[in-house]
């Protein structure tokens, strides 16, 4: 027979295993998602920058920037669907080094972030997505001259976009396999892939991509592993590149507007028709 204090004891830490889980399954998309709520006004970052809105299918809003190109026009647009943290301001630098390689750029954010109204899910950052993809449509911007950019978990945002509507080609930076490959690393203790709700299956959907695509990771990061984003690329279903920056962090200069991530671009714009 159990002793009644171990009983007590048994029931004590159940209680607050259970407990624990709860307020982590109803809490979690605070450990994901980590916004910025406000942002500069567009032409005090990037003087040839235009505040444009986007319109989602859930009825919001959202504020967004186009940056047209400084440099010789490509009549190529680069629509870049950011990772989980910061805004579009943080993404200025990337956009100001396209524009000078004559791409259009919009960048968006998501809502809930960059003062958008709204709180971010997997369904919402994708319906965000879906109204860039139409707004950049509605401007005559055709497919086939349409480059999807996607930065860690925006990658995951920009291949199920892929799945759906097609585009000229697709950049993944440091993507993951799926969410809860990443989380799994980072909350070793928790039982990720039972609590997730927000799973971005990224090598589930790539292998239906037939666009060619650019897969662009650190050989150093600590958020994704590097082996992650390689058995993405692994496991894309169109022509595709992948480059290994020697070194490279997650959030290192390098891999925000470095030369080989700029370079990656470049090479896969020479294959658009």
């Amino acid at each position: 027979m159990l002793h009644a204090g171990l009983v007590l004891l048994v029931v004590v830490v159940a209680l607050l295993t259970v407990a624990l889980l709860t307020a982590v399954g109803l809490l979690q998309r605070r450990l994901i998602y980590f916004p910025d709520t406000a942002v500069p006004p567009a032409g005090s970052v990037l003087p040839r920058a235009q505040e444009i809105t986007l319109r989602t299918e859930d009825g919001l809003a959202l504020g967004a920037w186009y940056v047209a190109p400084t440099g010789a026009d490509r009549g190529i647009t680069v629509l870049v669907m950011p990772g989980n943290a910061g805004s579009r301001a943080l993404r200025a630098p990337l956009a100001r080094r396209l524009a000078a390689k004559g791409f259009a750029v919009l960048l968006l954010d998501y809502r809930g972030y960059g003062g958008n109204p709204g709180s971010p899910s997997e369904n919402g950052l994708i319906a965000d997505a879906r109204a860039a993809c139409a707004y950049l449509a509605d401007h005559d911007v055709p497919a086939q001259r349409l480059i999807y950019f996607g930065e860690s978990l925006g990658a995951a945002v920009a291949t199920r976009l892929a799945t759906e509507q097609p585009p000229g080609g697709l950049v993944l930076r440091s993507p993951f396999t799926d969410l809860a490959a990443v989380g799994s690393r980072h909350y070793p203790l928790l039982p990720v892939r039972l609590l997730l709700r927000d799973r971005f299956p990224v090598t589930e959907l790539i292998g239906q991509v037939r666009a060619p695509t650019a897969v662009v990771y650190g050989s150093a990061d600590t958020i994704v592993p590097p082996e992650q984003s390689a058995a993405v690329a692994a496991a894309a279903g169109g022509p595709v590149r992948a480059v290994s920056v020697a070194g490279a962090d997650h959030n290192d200069a390098a891999l925000l507007e470095g030369t080989e991530l700029i370079a990656a671009v470049l090479d896969l714009a020479r294959l658009l028709p």
